[in-house]
């Protein structure tokens, strides 16, 4: 792969990486986003999905050297990528990026610690290898964002990004974490180009395939990346050619030239929003307004009916059908429901304002919830039309009783680039995340030896905790 095409460029820039590391800023904001990653891990972990690949894997065996989270022992690195990827997206909390409206980092960062613990690399490469990922990952989800449709080619298309972009990404990270050179690097992303795929019919009519996504990406970034390492080769147009990536799942209107602009000057990685609550990030505005109408003293019995307006391109997703986003067929619709999250957000909450036990199937069933969610009426709101996708905003209108009219427009979500979750708050997610199966003092102590990992010389401080994890009871 002498030629300089995008692959080479891009592999040129994950090897340097490697081989001389980044800058202290994006090794944080890499350890963050692990930190993020292992937490929402182990709050999945009773997730069916997750229970379905155990199953699987267990069945799979083969030679050890990686951590499968939760499970005792040591497993195939493909195996423990296969249930980490499906574990950091079962629950969708994990993080986005706008506008490309994908979630870089459940495919990354699974498939690079599967490999750098299996291949005994340091902490600080596996953060190299992670922001290098991540970046990829972004920018060929960018390259396929249609300035003029404001959406995503891929998701216009019924296409998951995450899982298409993931797969490529996470394998320069897998590659790098290997020791390959430049030329491999650019092999295991042109191989793992034909490997990543994932539709979205399920966010419509139901299926639980969507949260093996992520899994079977970083699965598929860890063989790309093992059978680049073999010998085995990828087309040098992998991104550009006629028969490449973006112009199979994107056509004419997909930008290549996305994918290197401003390359290893100008992080994309930096613009990744962590989600503070687990569900459909389309979803989070709308929330962050109900939980501003209940600080002004709102309380359910109060409204009439309430008013969610937001872009149009997301009310596809979080406002219809309307009768079913009102009366969500389980927790895990209920958590791509506009309705069904400002009614949670007004009548429970935790955490950091709503939390996981506001999407158990007994919360979506709940009468005083589905009584409110069915006086929410889903509108498409101009203002929030112009933001969309560099945000994802929302306005909400409260009638009261009373005769009352009260607003809240959200502009700017929380947990981004200009509105980012502070350190005491990531701890608490984490914290939370984990508390079924590991105290406070030890999450506190996870999230301090990951801060720190680009001084441990391994991985086992991080890993050790996190095996053979149960639930009390």
């Amino acid at each position: 792969m002498s030629e300089q095409t995008i692959v080479t460029r891009l592999a040129e820039f994950a090897h340097d990486a490697h081989a001389h590391g980044v800058d202290k800023r994006i090794r944080d904001d890499a350890a963050r986003r692990v930190l993020d990653v292992l937490g929402n891990s182990v709050a999945a972990l009773d997730s069916p999905p997750a229970a379905a690949v155990r199953a699987l894997i267990t069945e799979w065996g083969g030679a050890a050297g990686a951590t499968a989270l939760g499970l005792p022992g040591a497993w195939p690195a493909p195996s423990a990528a296969l249930l980490g990827g499906t574990l950091a997206h079962a629950l969708d909390f994990d993080d986005t990026h706008l506008p490309s409206v994908l979630h870089p980092s459940a495919s990354v960062i699974p498939a690079a610690l599967a490999v750098a613990e299996s291949r005994g690399a340091s902490g600080a490469a596996l953060l190299d290898a992670v922001a290098a990922g991540i970046e990829i990952t972004v920018r060929a989800g960018i390259a396929g964002y249609d300035a003029a449709l404001r959406n995503s080619i891929f998701f216009e298309r019924g296409l998951h990004a995450t899982a298409i972009c993931g797969a490529v990404g996470a394998a320069a990270a897998c590659a790098m974490l290997s020791g390959l050179d430049a030329a491999g690097i650019g092999h295991a992303m042109g191989i793992a180009a034909s490997m990543g795929a994932g539709l979205l019919e399920a966010n419509r009519t139901g299926g639980t395939v969507k949260r093996v996504h992520c899994g079977w990406a970083a699965h598929a970034a860890v063989v790309a990346a093992g059978l680049a390492r073999t010998g085995l080769t990828g087309p040098p147009t992998v991104f550009e050619g006629r028969f490449g990536l973006l112009h199979a799942f994107c056509g004419d209107r997909a930008n290549p030239d996305a994918l290197v602009e401003g390359l290893g000057e100008e992080w994309r990685l930096l613009e990744v929003c962590v989600k503070p609550y687990p569900c459909n990030h389309f979803t989070h505005a709308g929330i962050d307004a109900a939980l501003r109408l209940r600080a002004r003293g709102v309380r359910p019995e109060d409204i009439a009916e309430l008013e969610l307006g937001a872009p149009t391109a997301a009310l596809r997703t979080i406002g219809f059908p309307p009768e079913a986003k009102a009366r969500p067929e389980s927790g895990y619709h209920a958590a791509f429901s506009g309705p069904y999250t400002v009614a949670a957000a007004l009548t429970g909450g935790g955490g950091l304002g709503v939390f996981h036990e506001d999407f158990t199937d007994a919360a979506a069933r709940d009468p005083r919830r589905l009584d409110l969610a069915a006086r929410v009426r889903c509108v498409p709101d101009a203002r929030s039309d112009e933001l969309f996708p560099e945000q994802f905003p929302a306005v909400l209108t409260a009638r009261l009783h009373d005769g009352r009219t009260l607003t809240e427009r959200v502009e700017v979500n929380r947990g981004g680039a200009g509105n980012p979750l502070t350190a005491d708050e990531l701890a608490l997610k984490f914290r939370l995340n984990t508390g079924d199966v590991l105290d406070a003092a030890a999450a506190d102590r996870l999230s301090e030896t990951t801060y720190g990992l680009a001084a441990e010389p391994d991985l086992e401080r991080l890993l050790r905790p996190l095996r053979d994890l149960h639930r009390p009871g």
